[in-house]
């Protein structure tokens, strides 16, 4: 691992070695400097900084100002001002405008370098949560939806649009259909991404705790309150609160909720002291409310302030067009995470899971997939690998059916581009997993020229596992 690198900037000859010397012993790159100008010449380089210790008064320059300067060139740096003429305003200057610590001098020695292990924690740590970040922002891109459906299209296209908005938005739909991987699409692609997401289940917490949790409390409030508490809403102050099932909520607690949508304030179980809540809130439900505002359930002025931006995600039975693509993205996923080497899935158990009702949704297909990944292992799922109930004769008809013989036109008619979509889907895909996603092989395969392949690929959003050849 490559040492950190630190930079001195101090005018004193002495104090300049006395650092150098003690730094190097512990093991890090050091180099200094005397003046503003000459800091700013070693900082140009390509190599990058962690940490500067910085003298406040330069001959050639204020060392606030140098610091600035080296923030720009190094983004993560930390940076340590010291002085022998310390002020409460000049260490006021200095910790607003981004110093770690202000040191006086004279300093002991080893408090110093407790500070400059501090300091370079805070930077590793700092460094983490970015790239922590980095990866939420790419888990939860658009592109990185799963599905090609005009359902699918519609929800993401709405997902973009109110992103950038502060608005309220109410998820609606069944039970596993992804509305959290919704409400993180919009929050991860908003202003407040590097804020928090704070997802809370209304309807998995019992009633009177409920209040609590939302809003935190303090010492003694009520019996059990032995300490303050924090409430989600202050966790997610900048970012976004999710509330889910929020259909759940007493009556009681939707009046307070309605008050915080309203006048974007609250108070903690037992204060006096009022709170803002600078939150986005995105809440989502599986059940009717307008049907609950109907028979007094749910307050209709909470409803109308939390449906600001309707969002209904479709059921997996709406998109069945989408079916093979979720498959071919959960195997790859497993095989990935457990270390399995599924292939695909044979024709007729295709047919067999385009023609289930789902009732589970997207987390139901998630969870038959890992548990054939577990069972199974390698090779290709075929019908016999099937739970039974996903074997049963499938009602003839269905939307997404890939076999010609089992197609019967109900008298209500069907969607005659799911159906389309949903078997080129399928034949595509166990084209590419029987050639190991050699595309020459397999337009060779589905008698197709090979551009018009890559482009019916490229447009669903199709792509191969790591160890594939491309």
């Amino acid at each position: 691992m490559q040492a950190q690198r630190i930079l001195i900037v101090d005018d004193e000859s002495s104090l300049r070695t006395a650092l150098f010397r003690v730094l190097d012993r512990q093991g890090f790159q050091v180099i200094t400097a005397s003046t503003l100008r000459e800091a700013e010449i070693l900082a140009g380089s390509d190599q990058a900084l962690d940490l500067a210790i910085v003298d406040l008064r330069l001959p050639d320059g204020d060392g606030i100002d140098l610091m600035t300067r080296l923030k720009a060139l190094h983004p993560a740096i930390q940076v340590m001002i010291l002085t022998g003429h310390a002020t409460i305003e000049t260490a006021v200057r200095a910790t607003q405008s981004g110093a770690f610590h202000f040191v006086t001098k004279p300093f002991n020695m080893e408090e110093l370098l407790n500070i400059v292990s501090r300091a370079l924690s805070h930077k590793s740590l700092t460094q983490e949560n970015h790239q922590l970040r980095s990866a939420l922002h790419r888990k939860y891109r658009f592109d990185n939806i799963v599905g090609q459906s005009d359902e699918v299209r519609h929800v993401l296209e709405m997902v973009e649009r109110v992103a950038d908005s502060d608005s309220t938005v109410l998820v609606t739909g069944e039970s596993g259909t992804g509305k959290e991987l919704i409400a993180k699409a919009i929050h991860y692609n908003s202003p407040r991404a590097n804020k928090p997401f704070i997802p809370i289940n209304c309807g998995a917490i019992p009633a009177e705790l409920l209040e609590s949790e939302l809003f935190g409390h303090v010492k003694g409030a009520f019996t059990g309150a032995i300490a303050t508490r924090v409430g989600r809403f202050e966790l997610a102050s900048g970012g976004t609160i999710f509330l889910d099932e929020i259909g759940e909520l007493s009556l009681s607690l939707q009046v307070k909720l309605l008050r915080v949508l309203q006048e974007r304030r609250f108070e903690p179980v037992g204060s006096a002291k009022t709170q803002v809540a600078d939150v986005r809130v995105i809440a989502a439900t599986n059940v009717d409310l307008e049907k609950a505002v109907a028979k007094g359930e749910f307050r209709e002025d909470l409803f109308y302030r939390l449906n600001v931006i309707p969002i209904r995600i479709p059921s997996l039975k709406q998109r069945r067009s989408d079916i093979p693509l979720l498959l071919h993205h959960f195997i790859h996923h497993f095989n990935s995470n457990k270390n399995r080497h599924l292939q695909g899935v044979a024709p007729e158990a295709m047919e067999m899971l385009m023609n289930y009702t789902w009732p589970g949704n997207i987390r139901e297909l998630e969870n038959l997939v890992e548990r054939l990944a577990i069972l199974k292992g390698s090779g290709m799922i075929e019908v016999r690998d099937l739970p039974e109930h996903y074997r049963a004769k499938p009602a003839s008809g269905g939307a997404g059916a890939t076999s010609l013989d089992s197609i019967d036109i109900p008298a209500a008619g069907m969607d005659f581009n799911s159906a389309v979509d949903a078997y080129e889907n399928a034949l595509i895909l166990q084209a590419l997993e029987k050639t190991g996603w050699n595309r020459n092989q397999a337009a060779v395969l589905l008698k197709l020229n090979r551009t018009t392949l890559v482009e019916k690929i490229k447009k669903k959003g199709l792509r191969p596992p790591p160890e594939a050849s491309a």
